[in-house]
């Protein structure tokens, strides 16, 4: 039997290609948990502005989110834990890490353009962890693909099975509404952005005379045939294979209208799993163990630019996190203890004083951590799945003012502790070199280096376009390897060997050169 503390926690990343509706979403979970009294649409409302989850200021002007924010609120006595990704493919990295830290997703699909590009690797992602996926379709009030047709292409480009909870009544300039097929209720279409409604209509048979008053005839008669089909094709929710990441249920509505929320949330808390067990190297982690564990996904410099402070998310896996209680930092080596540990509602910041697994704390830190950090009462542990991927944009920091050398490094030695991109150091002349998946980035990298460390610098593209971690059970070979291919090496920050080529052909070539050296796409060798 699950501790009540532990069962009650449903934590879930909501995912989904950039502007399909993710931020909108999840402050409108917000707004439906009391969390916020109204809902300033994101990126416009700057009285509100405190109160969404997109707080960095490049964020507020780009319009975009381009790091995970955490947020927390209870709803129906439960305990819920968003983690807001970054929508960017060029930030998929920071995704795919806080995807190790959640339960199960929410994917958001806009009805307009239907399953993107983004959206494919993201649920590829979760494939690979058999995470429970939920799949809200968004924008119905737009006039965009029917039902039926995005239900077909969301099973074919994402390869898996569908089962819809709720049902659209006409769409775009139609739409009247949803009607929940889990909870057999109508909800009836009213465009209010900045308030939560409750329009809901129990039905118990759609048969019902009572109905008139509020659909024409027609509408009733193709919901009714609507709802007959989806039956007949789809059947009911099996709870099993959702859990399994194996089926998908789907439901409709309108984000920036507050509109099909409800079912989705009312659902979710029903159906999404507790906190499960966690796969470290050594052994799995029970969720329902007494002694404490966690991980950090995310590490984030500059929370609040006032205090330049730094903190590290930590995942809790199994026991319970105690205020000022030493834990043992398994890589270190030794044991920290946490005073102002910090619980999130977007940047708004409290002190907690215990948590329990699923929750998701903030740790002040002065530079112990690293992404995929454990902490424990004392075992040695190194939970798995937060490896560094390999980049493919490489250029090297050129320093515009020498009087600001110091807080150039220490910006860069931070923001690549983040994760926002990969930093190598090249020989000779200790050259730094930043690798990153998108240019996006390297704006980011530049905007925050100025307006968070007060430094200046400029990239130098380099032609590299592929990278591979190299190791060799010979390790004279390895260094033999590494002197000789000097000029195509950086070290990592754990100084692990990194191999950068103009193109896996030469990669290719190189791999045939030298039989004993391996070739790897990620940090994690182990595996």
């Amino acid at each position: 039997m699950l501790n009540p503390e532990i069962e009650k926690r449903k934590t879930f990343a909501i995912i989904s290609h950039p502007d399909a509706g993710k931020t909108t979403l999840t402050e409108k979970f917000l707004l439906f948990g009391g969390a916020i009294n109204t809902a300033g649409a994101v990126k416009r409302n700057k009285a509100n502005q405190s109160n969404t989850s997109d707080f960095m200021e490049i964020e507020k002007q780009r319009g975009i989110s381009v790091a995970t924010s955490v947020m927390g609120f209870e709803y129906s006595g439960k305990r819920i834990n968003i983690l807001d990704t970054p929508g960017h493919k060029d930030f998929a990295e920071d995704t795919y890490r806080t995807l190790s830290a959640v339960d199960s997703v929410i994917l958001v699909v806009d009805c307009v353009k239907g399953v993107e590009e983004q959206t494919e690797k993201l649920m590829s992602v979760c494939r690979m962890r058999n995470t429970p996926v939920i799949i809200f379709i968004n924008k119905m009030d737009r006039e965009g693909k029917e039902a039926y047709d995005l239900l077909d292409e969301i099973e074919e480009k994402l390869n898996i099975s569908l089962c819809p909870l709720s049902w659209p009544i006409g769409q775009g300039h139609t739409f009247k509404g949803v009607y929940s097929i889990y909870n057999k209720h109508l909800n009836l279409f009213n465009s209010d952005k900045t308030k939560v409604t409750d329009s809901v209509i129990a039905v118990n048979d759609l048969n019902d005379t009572s109905l008139l008053d509020y659909l024409k005839e027609n509408e009733i008669n193709t919901l009714k045939d609507d709802v007959e089909l989806v039956d007949g094709i789809y059947g009911k929710i099996d709870k099993d294979l959702y859990t399994d990441g194996l089926v998908a249920p789907v439901f409709f509505g309108s984000a920036i209208n507050n509109f099909g929320i409800k079912e989705l949330l009312d659902t979710f808390i029903d159906i999404a799993p507790s906190p499960r067990h966690r796969e470290a190297e050594e052994r799995d982690v029970l969720v329902e163990e007494k002694n404490f564990s966690g991980f950090v996904f995310k590490i984030h410099a500059n929370l609040d630019p006032k205090h330049r402070d730094r903190i590290a998310f930590l995942r809790i896996c199994s026991g319970k996190f105690e205020r000022n209680k030493f834990y043992y930092h398994t890589r270190q080596d030794k044991k920290l203890k946490f005073s102002n540990p910090m619980d999130f509602m977007a940047n708004e910041k409290s002190i907690v004083e215990e948590a329990w697994p699923g929750d998701v704390v903030g740790l002040y830190d002065s530079g112990n951590f690293k992404i995929g950090d454990t902490l424990t009462e004392g075992e040695k542990l190194q939970f798995k799945g937060i490896p560094s991927f390999s980049p493919s944009i490489f250029k090297e920091v050129e320093n515009m003012d020498p009087m600001r050398t110091k807080q150039l490094e220490k910006g860069i030695e931070q923001l690549t502790d983040e994760g926002v991109a990969q930093l190598f150091v090249m020989q000779p002349g200790n050259r730094k070199v930043i690798g990153a998946v998108g240019e996006l980035q390297f704006e980011v990298i530049n905007f925050r280096l100025e307006h968070e460390y007060g430094a200046k610098c400029r990239f130098r593209t380099l032609s590299y376009t592929r990278s591979s971690w190299v190791t060799s059970t010979d390790r004279k070979k390895l260094d033999e390897f590494v002197k000789r291919k000097q000029q195509h090496i950086g070290f990592d920050k754990e100084a692990n060997p990194v191999y950068l080529a103009d193109s896996e052909y030469m990669i290719n070539l190189t791999k045939q050169d030298y039989p004993d050296i391996e070739f790897h796409k990620t940090s994690e060798f182990k595996s």
